[in-house]
């Protein structure tokens, strides 16, 4: 659950400011991503956890409405995750999340190993237990699934994930931190070389994509008035998982990844700002 705070700028150490607004949104990375591939007309399944609490029924009402098959969506006795999140004058953001019920996702049940043999497209994030991350990447890809992860929030990764990835999605702060430099290039290099297909984020300026160890195009983000940056990430690789998943190819389903992306942050909140394919394919046309 997002709780959203709408301030003239990101606050430094030790300083207090008054918020504008204040709001709650459903939000994660795992329910953004998943909302986002089910509305770019992907049929989506979920596993995660919620608590049994408010915003854990509010979560899996959210789905619901979505038509997103919650069967393996776990329920927890601790209390569902939260985001808290600071959005400036300029729509930029600065966000803590809380794992709550989420870090309860370890050891795959046999349903759920099933389940990820049989899907086109495992779309991971890192809001759930590294450990699972892997163990979900391992069997996907000895199923022939397409895995993609997307490395948020920024961890080290061990080498044995790379392997089972056919896609890795991160931005620039991610880059730099799993490429082991300062240096976006120099950061991107190093990743293209681990994985099969890289996509590095770049926010208004779009993206540049890899395909074994070279770069194979930059796309470029429609220009547009941002309200709020939160979700458009994730948008961008839902929207991208769902293009692949019907098969797209990489640098098409990255464009329209894009576009999707370009759309979410012209209104406020993660899920509410998500398109639907409709509009997705008007504002690429």
């Amino acid at each position: 659950m997002d709780i959203v705070f709408g301030v003239e700028r990101i606050p430094g150490p030790g300083e207090t400011l008054l918020a504008g607004s204040a709001a709650r949104y459903p939000g994660g990375k795992g329910l953004n991503q998943t909302v986002a591939a089910a509305r770019a007309g992907a049929p989506t399944g979920f596993i995660g956890a919620v608590g049994y609490d408010e915003s854990g029924e509010q979560l899996l009402a959210t789905m619901t409405d979505d038509e997103i098959d919650t069967a393996l969506v776990r329920r927890s006795t601790a209390d569902t995750g939260q985001a808290f999140i600071i959005v400036d004058a300029r729509a930029e953001n600065a966000i803590i999340v809380s794992s709550g019920a989420n870090a309860d996702v370890v050891a795959l049940t046999d349903l759920e190993r099933a389940r990820l043999r049989t899907t086109a497209v495992l779309l991971m994030q890192l809001e759930v237990p590294l450990e699972t991350v892997r163990e979900a990447a391992a069997v996907a890809h000895a199923a022939g699934v397409t895995v993609m992860l997307n490395a948020a929030p920024a961890r080290e990764l061990p080498a044995e994930l790379f392997t089972d990835l056919d896609v890795l999605i991160v931005n620039e702060h991610e880059a730099c931190l799993l490429g082991g430099s300062d240096d976006l290039d120099t950061a991107s290099e190093v990743l293209a070389a681990r994985v099969p297909h890289l996509i590095v984020t770049l926010g208004s300026a779009g993206s540049v994509l890899f395909e074994n160890g070279t770069e194979l195009a930059r796309v470029r983000a429609p220009s547009v008035v941002a309200v709020d940056t939160t979700g458009a990430g994730d948008t961008f690789c839902g929207a991208f998982a769902a293009a692949v998943a019907e098969g797209i190819g990489f640098a098409s389903a990255a464009e329209f990844a894009t576009i999707a992306a370009a759309l979410s942050v012209q209104a406020v909140g993660a899920v509410p700002s998500i398109p639907f394919r409709n509009a997705i394919e008007e504002a690429g046309a």
